[in-house]
């Protein structure tokens, strides 16, 4: 397996150059990229503007492990509103083509959201509705993603959505399609399940891997902590990706270190990378 790390676990006002170069120094092979609003990959991005995202990659001695976006809860795919569906196909559309540019071959894709606690006046939308929507958005976008050897990657994240590892693969296994997979993210499990089950049962659909840790009793997005300082079994999951012949990308999507690490928050970056040589040790 290979190690990586989220942008997002970054202090937000590093730039990405100096973010890079903290990810190389502390011992990662990898980071994970996003596309969002006014970052360095934006809905608006030309093709210099990737391609200087690449080069300063290069310069770190990094892979670029991945391309995520948090857009998807602003622009629900399986939204009520025609412009928000717009708007996501908009996102995916340019997430395949910034990932291609870049040579990275899978995408984090969240295809529609039921709802989201977290999000104050989410949209609430039936669950069988979410389903067809996400399929046709999942569908649309799949021609583009062949062309480009690109994968779409369905993450399990809090969106009161596929809420089982077998829906999951139910819905991934419907286009018979190499090029749609799991984005599989150990943490986001834990608060209705257990993630080495999902391991097992997802198999070979996992085609990235985010890890992060979470305490149970806390029940809310508050309870996502440091690696190997909460409740995951991190034996169980990692000799389960071990089962699976897992060998990929390993992200780390760490909570951003400020307001939690008010001093030093270099300091998550050099932790990450420890707990995660230990997480491997294990598999």
């Amino acid at each position: 397996m290979k190690k990586s790390i989220s942008v997002w676990s970054f202090y937000g006002e590093w730039s990405l150059k100096e973010k890079m170069v903290l990810a190389k120094d502390a011992g990662f092979e990898g980071i994970e990229l996003d596309v969002s609003g006014d970052g360095p990959i934006n809905l608006d991005s030309d093709e210099a503007a990737i391609d200087e995202v690449g080069r300063m990659a290069a310069d770190a001695g990094l892979a670029l492990s991945g391309l995520a976006t948090g857009m998807y809860w602003e622009f629900n795919p399986a939204s009520e509103n025609a412009e928000t569906r717009s708007n996501a196909k908009r996102v995916i559309e340019t997430q395949i083509r910034a990932a291609s540019r870049l040579g990275i071959d899978a995408i984090l894709v969240v295809p529609g959201s039921v709802g989201a606690d977290f999000i104050p006046g989410c949209e609430e939308i039936p669950y069988n509705l979410v389903w067809d929507r996400a399929t046709e958005f999942v569908q649309g976008a799949l021609p583009l993603a062949k062309e480009s050897g690109v994968s779409i990657c369905i993450e399990n994240v809090w969106n009161k959505f596929m809420l089982s590892p077998m829906e999951l693969a139910r819905f991934i296994d419907q286009f018979d399609d190499e090029r749609v997979g799991s984005y599989f993210d150990v943490g986001n499990v834990l608060a209705t399940g257990y993630p080495e089950h999902w391991i097992h049962l997802l198999a070979k659909r996992i085609q990235r891997v985010h890890v992060k840790d979470y305490r149970r009793a806390v029940g809310t997005v508050d309870g996502f902590v440091d690696l190997l300082s909460g409740d995951v079994n991190w034996p169980a999951v990692m000799q389960a990706l071990n089962g699976i012949g897992y060998d990929g990308w390993v992200a780390a999507e760490m909570i951003p270190p400020v307001p939690f690490y008010k001093y030093a928050p270099e300091t998550l970056i050099e932790n990450t990378s420890l707990a995660m040589d230990r997480l491997f040790a294990l598999a």
